[in-house]
């Protein structure tokens, strides 16, 4: 299914070590296609469904408030809210240090 939603974020902290953004997804709202540069961290602030396109196929990942996610840096997606309530989520970014 394709969205005509757009998911709203903000930027909560952008430092030279970690970017946390906060993700709020209507139902059916996307993220639009994108690659992951950094090993991020998903937190859940909402319980709900997270949906996610890849050119491997979809995936839906139940989200439960509080129980967080790890991926490795790579990642191409479009994420989705695959429920029929509001989702909201922490993206936190773990960025290359120097040195």
């Amino acid at each position: 299914m394709t969205s005509h939603h757009t998911a709203e974020h903000r930027i909560l902290i952008d430092r030279e070590e970690i970017r946390v953004t906060e993700w709020r997804l209507a139902p059916n709202a996307a993220t639009g296609h994108h690659r992951h540069g950094f090993d991020y961290l998903v937190v859940p602030l909402t319980e709900g469904l997270l949906r996610a396109v890849s050119a491997t196929g979809q995936t839906e990942t139940p989200l439960q408030p509080g129980s967080p996610y790890f991926r490795k840096a790579g990642v191409e997606h479009d994420v989705s809210n695959g429920g029929t309530a509001a989702l909201a989520f922490l993206e936190i970014e773990l960025k290359d240090r120097p040195g």
